[in-house]
C-alpha cells in the first residue's frame, strides 16, 4: 500500500507545478487573500528538498477523515485529466489582472501577452510571453523550452527535468484522445482560432480599458470576479465533470460537436469563475465593513467573553476558604494559606489581587499598618497591581489608627492618582461592610478637611428605541399603588424581615384537618423523642469531627472542610440535617442531590448570617420605610419607578455598609463535599432500636438511613433511603407541621425591586436575577460587562411582575382539600394517598424453583413497575400537600411573588412550589388582592374565558363562545353553587379548578345588585395563538403563515393545529388509497389533540425523535387505538406533520435552519453562541462539552458531569439545536416585558405565564391593545438584521490575518452565512393591531 501511495506522488507533484504556473501568470494577486495563501503554499513546497515534499505528500495521502480520503482519491485518479485541461485552457490565455472586472478578447497568434509570475512588480502595461503547450516554466518565472535560456535549465534538478518529460508525454497523448491537438475550430463568432484559445481580458484598473477590450464577452455581462476564481473553478468544474463521468456512461446523452463540448465547458468554467468572483468580492465587501465596525464600535462586542480567565474556578475556591475563615475568625488558617500560594512559584500565578485584599481588610480592622505594608510588598513580587478595594483597605486602616501621619496618607493618594484611580470611585465602586466607609472617609479629612464623596442623582435611561416614549412621556403615566397605607406595609416588611432571619418557617399541614387516632399521638410522640436523641448524637458527632480537623495537618494546598464547618452554630447544622430527614422520600434520594440541598442550605444562612454581621439590616430597613411610601395609597403621588425611587434612596443614605455585598458564590463542589460530610454523619450516628415498633425482633441499634448503589441510565448511583421503620413511622404519625426554607413561601411584603442584576427580590436570601445551571459563571460575566442602563427595561418589568399583589381563593381550597383528604381525584388532578398506591408483589425464594424463567421475569417486571408507580404517587402526594399547606398558610394574608429569569429571559417566580405558574389547582386558588368593578364589558369576558377554559369552543368566534356561555347559564350557575353534588359540569372541562371558580365568580357577579359595579378580583386570561409560530411569521412576514396564527383579521380564529391535522389527515387518506396499511389504521384518529404537542414544540426545535414519543404518547391515550400499531402510527404521524409544517410555513424553516446552521458554524469555529435581545439583555448558550470531574468524599467519591465549563469546547449539536427555540424564547419574553412595561404606566395590574397575559376583567381590551402595538413595535425594528450585524461583528472580526487564511474557507462560509439574512414576504404587521384571535 505504501508504494501504490508513493507511486502516485509525481502525479500529485506535477499537479501542484501546473497549479503554480497559473498563479505565476497573474499580476498584483495578493488582492485576493485565499489565492496569495495558495500560492505561497505552492511555492513553499516546491522549493523545499524532495524528502521533504515526498515525507508530506505521503502523509497527505493518508488522511485521517473520510472527506479527506475521498478528495485525494479523486484527485488521484482525475490529475491527468485535470493537468491537460488546465493546460489547454492556459496556452493562450491573456490573461493581465489588476483589479476585478473580466473580459475575453482574441488573444495574438504568437501566444504572447500574459504576465509572468514576476509580473506583479511591472507596470500595468508590460506583457511577457507565455509558454506554450510544450513549454515549462523554470522556479524564476521564466520560459524555458527547446531554445530556452542555459541559466534556467542549468538551475533545474534532474528529477524535474524527468517530471517535465513525463508529463509533456501525458498531455500529447491526452490532446490525441481528445481531438484537439493541431485542429484549428471555428469561434462563435465565425473566425479561426486556436485550439483552446477564448476572448479573455482581464482589464488592469476597474473602469480602465485597453484598445482590444472595445467588445465585452456576452457570457460575463460586465460581473467582476476575482482573479483567484478562474484556475480554481477550472479545477472544480473538471473534477465534477469526471465525477458525472459514471452516470453519462449508464445514461444516453446528445451528441455534441467538438466545438460545441469546448465551449459548453468553457461557458460552464466562466460560470463557476463569476459566481466564485462574486463571492470573494462579497467577503472583501464585508472585511472593509467588519473593520469599519472595529474602529467605531464599542470593545465588548469584540472580545471574548467565553473565558474570563484560565484560573478562575481555582480562584474563587481559594477567595471562598479566605471568606470562612475570615468570618469564623481563623485569621492565621487564612494568612497561612496565602502566604504558601505565594511562597510556590506554581501555586502563585493562581492568586489574583482579591485574594490579596481580603486579608488586607482584615489587617485594616486590626488598625496594623505593617501588615497592610507587607501585603502590598507581596501583591508587588506577585506582579499584580493594586486596585481600588486595596487602597481602599490602606485608607481604612490609616482612619484606624490614631495620630497615623498625613505624609503617609498623602503618599496613598498620589499612588492611586499614579494609578489612574479616582477618590470619588473609592465611594462609588467599592463595596463597604460596617463603618468601613466612615473610616476611609476619616483618613481622607485628615489631609482634606472640605472633601465629601458626590452623590450621583442622575438616572440614566435604557437606550432601546422600543421603551423611549415609556421613559421620557410620563406625563399621562398612572403608576399603580397598593391597597395598603404606610403602617400596614411597614409592619408587612419587619414580619418578612423576621421570616428572612429564622431561614426556615414551619406552617401546619392540610392532613392536620383529619381526626387524630390514638396510634397517630403515639407515633407522633415517638419520633419527637428520636429527633432528639438524634440531635444530640448529630451535635457531638459534629464536635468531635471538627476537632479532628482542626488538629490534623493536611497539605499546605488542600482547602479543607474546616472553616465552613465553623460560620454557623453546631445546633444549625444539626437542624439542617433534621429537616432533609423528614423530607426524604421512602424510595431514597440520589447522594449527590440530597448533598447539594444541605449544602445549598449551609450557604443560604451563612450568607443571612454575614448580612446581620455587617450591619445591613437597620440600613435595609430604613430604605424599604422610606420606599414603602412610593406604594401605599395614603401618600404622595411620583412619578418615578420603584428602581428609581430605591436607587435615589440608597444615594441619600450612603453613609455605613454597602446593601450589595460583595461575597463569592460557593463553587458546586465545596456545596456538594460539604453536603456529603454532612450525609456521612446523619448515616453514621443516626440509629434507632430494631425492635421499636415490633417488641418481638432482637433488639440492636440499626442505621436509619442507608447508603447503597443503585442504576440509573446505565449509571451506577450512590442513593440515600431510609430504613423501613423510619418511613413506617413517618407515614403512621402523619405529622401536623411542614418546616420549609424562608424563600419557599410567598413574600408579605412588596419585593426589593431590582436595581442591578445582582440585587433585588428577598430582603435576606440571596437570588441571581438570572437563574442558570449550577456552576455556571458565563451570564453573570456578560451581566458584569453591561452598562447599568442596557438593563434597566429588563429590571423595571421584572419589579412590575413582582409587584403584583395575590390572595387566596378561600371557598375553593377549602373543596380542593375536602378532596386531598378524602383519597383524591385523579380525574380532578388532586394526587391520592399512598396507601391507594398498588401493593408491591412479593412471593418466597422458597418457592422460587416452582416458577418459570417466563414466570420469574414477569414477576420482576410487575415489581419494578409497581415500585415506579408507588415513587411516582408519593411523589405527586407530596407536591399537592406542600402546595395545598402553604396557599393554607396564607389564606388570610396578601402576598407577593418576586420575579427573577432563566438565561433565555423568560420570567419564573422566585417561589418554587406554590405559584401561578403551577398547574390547574395552584392556579385556580389564586386571586388578584386588588379588586376592581367589572364595568360595561367585563361579565362578557369573564363567560368568554369560561368557556376558553373548557376548550370547547376553539374554532368559534367571541361572539359565538359568548353566547354559547349565555346558553348553559344553568350549568354555570349549578357548578357554582353545588360543585361536588350538583350536574358537575365543571368536571368536564379542559382546566376544571379554574372553570370551577370561573362559575364562582360569574354567579357572584351576576347576582349582585348591578353586575357593572360588581368588584372582581379574577383574573383573565389572554393566550397567544401558538405564539413561537406568530414571532416566526412576523420575522419573515410570512403571509400565509400569519393567516395561520392570527396575525391577520379574520371572522373566525385560525387554529394552526386543527390545520396541521386536517393536512396530515389529507396524506393519509391519500396513502390510503395507496394501500399503506398503517394509513389505513390510522383512520378516524387524527385528531387536533393528537398533533398539537408536535406542532408546538417544532418551532422551539423537537426533533422527529422527540416529536414521536410525544405522538405516542396522545395515541397511548386512545382507547379505541389498537396497541400493536402505536410505534408504526407515531413514526408515520410525525413525518407527515413535519411534511405539513413545511409546506404551510416556508418562511418559519428558511429562518429556521438560518439560526441552526448560523448556530453550527459558530459553534464550530470553538465559541458559544451570544446574542442580545431588542430589549438590551445579553444571551450566551452555555453549552459545552462534557467534562468529568471526580470529588473525593468520606462517604463516596462522586463524578460530577460538568457541562458548563466555558474552557471546554463548545457542544455543536446543543448549540446548533437549541438557538432557534432559544432565539424564539427571548423574542416572546421581549413582547412579554414591553407590554408589562407599558401595561404599567396605564396602570393596569398584569402578569404572565410566558405567552399567557393575565388581568381584570375590567382591562382586557386595554392589555389586549398593548399586547398589540407592542408585538408590532418589536417586529417593525430590523430583527434578523440585527443580530447579523452582531454575530458578525461578534465572531468574524478582530481576526488576525493569520487565523483567517488557516481556516479560510470555514471562516468565509460563515461570513457569508451571517451576512445573508433570510428574505422576507410582504405581510404588513399593522394588521396585527386589527386582529381580535392573536391573543384571545
Amino acid at each position: 500500500m505504501s508504494l501504490l501511495r508513493l507511486c502516485a506522488l509525481p502525479k500529485c507533484l506535477s499537479g501542484r507545478i501546473l497549479l503554480e504556473r497559473s498563479v505565476r501568470r497573474v499580476s498584483n494577486a495578493d488582492r485576493c487573500h485565499y489565492f496569495l495563501t495558495h500560492r505561497n503554499n505552492v511555492e513553499r513546497r516546491i522549493s523545499e528538498p524532495p524528502w521533504t515534499s515526498q515525507r508530506r505528500h505521503v502523509s497527505a495521502l493518508i488522511p485521517k477523515k473520510e472527506d479527506g480520503k475521498k478528495r485525494v482519491w479523486e484527485q488521484s485518479q482525475l490529475l491527468d485529466v485535470l493537468e491537460a485541461r488546465i493546460q489547454q485552457l492556459q496556452s493562450d490565455i491573456v490573461l493581465d489582472v489588476q483589479h476585478a472586472k473580466v473580459q475575453f478578447v482574441k488573444a495574438t497568434k504568437s501566444g504572447r501577452g500574459a504576465s509572468s509570475g514576476k509580473s506583479h512588480k511591472k507596470c500595468s502595461g508590460e506583457r511577457t510571453e507565455v509558454p506554450t503547450v510544450g513549454q515549462t516554466i523554470s522556479k524564476g518565472g521564466g520560459q524555458t523550452g527547446k531554445g530556452g535560456g542555459k541559466d534556467a535549465s542549468a538551475s533545474k534538478s534532474r528529477w524535474m527535468e524527468k517530471l517535465s518529460q513525463e508529463k509533456k508525454t501525458k498531455t500529447k497523448k491526452l490532446k490525441q484522445k481528445l481531438g484537439i491537438e493541431n485542429k484549428p475550430v471555428k469561434s462563435r463568432k465565425g473566425k479561426l482560432m486556436l485550439p483552446g484559445t477564448s476572448q479573455k481580458n482581464i482589464l488592469t484598473k476597474a473602469g480602465k480599458k485597453t484598445a482590444s477590450t472595445s467588445k465585452k464577452s456576452k457570457t460575463l455581462k460586465n460581473q467582476e470576479p476575482t482573479v483567484a476564481a478562474a484556475p480554481v473553478a477550472a479545477a472544480t468544474v473538471l473534477i465534477r465533470k469526471a465525477k458525472r463521468k459514471g452516470k453519462a456512461s449508464k445514461e444516453p446523452a446528445p451528441e455534441l460537436s467538438e466545438a460545441e463540448a469546448r465551449d459548453q465547458e468553457l461557458a460552464e468554467l466562466e460560470r463557476k469563475a463569476e459566481a466564485k468572483a462574486q463571492e470573494m468580492a462579497e467577503v472583501e465587501k464585508l472585511e472593509r465593513k467588519l473593520n469599519q465596525w472595529a474602529m467605531s464600535a464599542s470593545p465588548k462586542l469584540v472580545q471574548d467573553n467565553s473565558e474570563d480567565g484560565v484560573y478562575r474556578d481555582v480562584q474563587t475556591s481559594v477567595q471562598c476558604y479566605l471568606e470562612a475563615c475570615v468570618f469564623c475568625g481563623d485569621i492565621d488558617r487564612a494568612h497561612h494559606l496565602l502566604l504558601t500560594h505565594h511562597r510556590m512559584i506554581s501555586r502563585r500565578n493562581l492568586l489574583n489581587i482579591g485574594l490579596y485584599n481580603i486579608m488586607m481588610r482584615v489587617w485594616a480592622k486590626k488598625g496594623s499598618l505593617n501588615q497592610i505594608g507587607r501585603m502590598f510588598i507581596l501583591v508587588e513580587e506577585a506582579g499584580l497591581k493594586p486596585n481600588l478595594s486595596s487602597y481602599c483597605a490602606a485608607l481604612e486602616c490609616m482612619g484606624r489608627t490614631p495620630n497615623c501621619s498625613p505624609k503617609v496618607i498623602n503618599r496613598v493618594l498620589r499612588q492611586m492618582k499614579e494609578d489612574g484611580l479616582r477618590v470619588e470611585e473609592l465611594f462609588s465602586l467599592c463595596v463597604f461592610r460596617q463603618d468601613e466607609r466612615d473610616m476611609v472617609l476619616r483618613a481622607i479629612n485628615t489631609v482634606e478637611p472640605d472633601f465629601q464623596p458626590s452623590i450621583n442623582t442622575v438616572l440614566h435611561t435604557c437606550s432601546s428605541p422600543l421603551v423611549k416614549d415609556f421613559y421620557t412621556e410620563r406625563a399621562d403615566a398612572k403608576y399603580p399603588k397598593l391597597a395598603f397605607n404606610l403602617e400596614e406595609l411597614r409592619e408587612r416588611f419587619s414580619r418578612q424581615l423576621s421570616m428572612e432571619q429564622a431561614s426556615t418557617i414551619t406552617i401546619h399541614s392540610v392532613e392536620a384537618m383529619k381526626p387524630v387516632t390514638p396510634h397517630m399521638a403515639k407515633m407522633r410522640d415517638l419520633l419527637a423523642e428520636k429527633r432528639i436523641v438524634w440531635h444530640k448524637a448529630l451535635v457531638g458527632a459534629l464536635r468531635e469531627s471538627k476537632m479532628i480537623l482542626a488538629s490534623s495537618t493536611p497539605k499546605a494546598v488542600r482547602l479543607s472542610l474546616y472553616p465552613y464547618l465553623c460560620l454557623l452554630d453546631q445546633k444549625d447544622y444539626v437542624d439542617i440535617m433534621i429537616q432533609s430527614l423528614s423530607n426524604l422520600p421512602p424510595s431514597g434520594e440520589s447522594l449527590h442531590i440530597l448533598a447539594k440541598e444541605l449544602g445549598n442550605r449551609v450557604h443560604n444562612k451563612f450568607c443571612i448570617r454575614m448580612k446581620s454581621h455587617n450591619q445591613m439590616v437597620e440600613k435595609l430597613s430604613h430604605i424599604y420605610n422610606e420606599y414603602a411610601e412610593l406604594l401605599a395609597k395614603d401618600s404622595q403621588e411620583f412619578d418615578v419607578l420603584p428602581r428609581e425611587r430605591w436607587w435615589k434612596l440608597e444615594a441619600e443614605h450612603s453613609s455605613g455598609p454597602s446593601l450589595l455585598g460583595d461575597k463569592t458564590q460557593w463553587p458546586h463542589t465545596v456545596v456538594v463535599e460539604l453536603g456529603t460530610y454532612l450525609v456521612d454523619l446523619m448515616v453514621k450516628h443516626m440509629k434507632v432500636n430494631s425492635d421499636i415498633l415490633n417488641p418481638a425482633y432482637d433488639r440492636k441499634f440499626i442505621p436509619v438511613l442507608y447508603h447503597m448503589y443503585t442504576f440509573r441510565s446505565n449509571k451506577q448511583v450512590g442513593f440515600i433511603k431510609p430504613h423501613p421503620i423510619l418511613t413506617q413511622m413517618q407515614q403512621d404519625a402523619m405529622e401536623t407541621t411542614l418546616t420549609f426554607d424562608s424563600y419557599v413561601m410567598p413574600m408579605l411584603c412588596p419585593p426589593v425591586p431590582w436595581t442591578s442584576a445582582k440585587f433585588g427580590a428577598y430582603l435576606l436570601t440571596p437570588t441571581k436575577m438570572m437563574r442558570t445551571v449550577v456552576g455556571a459563571n458565563q451570564h453573570e460575566i456578560l451581566l458584569e460587562k453591561c452598562h447599568d442602563a442596557d438593563l434597566h427595561a429588563v429590571l423595571d418589568s421584572l419589579n412590575q411582575l413582582g409587584n403584583a399583589a395575590w390572595r387566596i381563593n378561600q371557598p375553593l381550597l377549602d373543596i380542593i382539600i375536602s378532596i386531598f383528604n378524602d383519597k383524591g381525584s385523579e380525574k380532578l388532578d388532586v394526587p391520592p394517598p399512598n396507601s391507594e398506591a398498588p401493593k408491591i408483589p412479593r412471593y418466597n425464594q422458597q418457592d422460587s424453583a416452582t416458577y418459570s424463567l417466563a414466570e420469574k421475569a414477569h414477576l420482576k417486571r410487575e415489581v419494578v413497575k409497581a415500585k415506579k408507580k408507588c415513587s411516582e404517587m408519593h411523589s405527586l402526594r407530596m407536591d399537592a400537600l406542600y402546595k395545598l399547606s402553604i396557599a393554607n398558610h396564607m389564606r388570610d394574608e396578601v402576598f407577593w411573588f418576586p420575579h427573577n429569569m432563566d438565561f433565555r429571559g423568560r420570567t419564573y417566580p422566585c417561589p418554587p412550589y406554590f405559584n401561578h405558574l403551577g398547574s390547574d389547582v395552584t392556579r385556580a386558588v389564586l386571586v388578584f388582592a386588588e379588586g376592581k368593578p367589572l364595568g360595561p364589558g367585563g361579565l362578557d369576558w369573564l363567560k368568554i374565558h369560561l368557556v376558553n377554559l373548557t376548550g370547547l369552543k376553539k374554532r368559534s368566534s367571541l361572539a359565538g363562545r359568548l353566547e354559547y356561555a349565555n346558553t348553559i347559564m344553568d350549568d354555570i350557575l349549578d357548578s357554582a353553587d353545588n360543585p361536588l353534588n350538583g350536574k358537575k359540569w365543571w368536571q368536564n372541562a379542559d382546566e376544571p379548578w379554574q372553570a370551577l371558580a370561573c362559575c364562582m365568580e360569574i354567579a357572584n357577579a351576576v347576582r349582585s345588585p348591578d353586575p357593572t359595579h360588581f368588584i372582581s378580583h379574577f383574573p383573565v386570561h389572554q393566550d397567544g395563538s401558538c405564539n413561537g409560530l406568530q414571532h416566526y411569521a412576523a420575522l419573515g412576514r410570512d403571509v400565509i403563515g400569519a393567516t395561520s396564527v392570527n396575525l391577520i383579521p379574520c371572522e373566525v380564529p385560525q387554529d394552526v393545529y386543527s390545520g396541521v391535522a386536517q393536512q396530515v389527515e389529507e396524506f393519509r387518506a391519500r396513502d390510503s388509497e395507496k394501500g399503506l396499511k398503517i394509513a389505513q389504521v390510522l383512520e378516524g384518529f387524527i385528531s387536533r389533540k393528537v398533533v398539537k404537542q408536535t406542532v408546538m414544540t417544532v418551532v422551539y426545535g423537537v426533533t422527529r425523535y422527540g416529536g414521536r414519543l410525544q405522538i405516542e404518547k396522545r395515541l397511548k391515550e386512545i382507547d379505541d387505538f389498537p396497541k400493536e400499531y402505536v410505534w408504526d402510527a407515531s413514526h408515520y404521524l410525525v413525518q407527515q406533520v413535519f411534511s405539513s409544517l413545511k409546506e404551510m410555513f416556508t418562511g418559519t424553516r428558511e429562518i429556521q435552519d438560518w439560526l441552526t446552521e448560523s448556530a453550527r458554524l459558530i459553534a464550530k469555529s470553538g465559541n458559544t453562541v451570544e446574542w442580545v435581545t431588542p430589549l438590551g439583555l445579553p444571551i450566551i448558550q452555555p453549552y459545552h462539552r462534557t467534562r468529568t470531574q471526580m470529588l473525593k468524599c468520606t462517604i463516596q467519591d462522586l463524578s460530577l458531569q460538568i457541562t458548563h465549563d466555558s474552557k471546554q469546547k463548545p457542544d455543536t449539536v446543543k448549540q446548533k439545536n437549541a438557538f432557534p427555540p432559544n432565539f424564539i424564547h427571548s423574542l416572546d419574553s421581549t413582547h412579554m416585558m414591553l407590554t408589562a412595561l407599558y401595561c404599567y404606566s396605564a396602570g393596569l395590574t398584569f402578569v404572565s405565564v410566558h405567552d399567557c397575559f393575565w388581568t381584570h376583567a375590567l382591562t382586557v381590551d386595554t392589555m389586549n391593545k398593548v399586547c398589540r402595538e407592542q408585538f408590532v413595535a418589536l417586529h417593525s425594528q430590523p430583527i434578523l438584521q440585527e443580530l447579523s450585524n452582531f454575530l458578525l461583528q461578534k465572531y468574524c472580526s478582530g481576526r488576525s490575518s493569520e487565523v483567517k487564511n488557516k481556516t479560510f474557507l470555514e471562516y468565509r462560509r460563515m461570513l457569508l452565512l451571517l451576512a445573508k439574512v433570510p428574505q422576507t414576504g410582504d405581510f404588513d404587521l399593522q394588521r396585527v393591531k386589527e386582529s381580535t384571535y392573536f391573543f384571545s
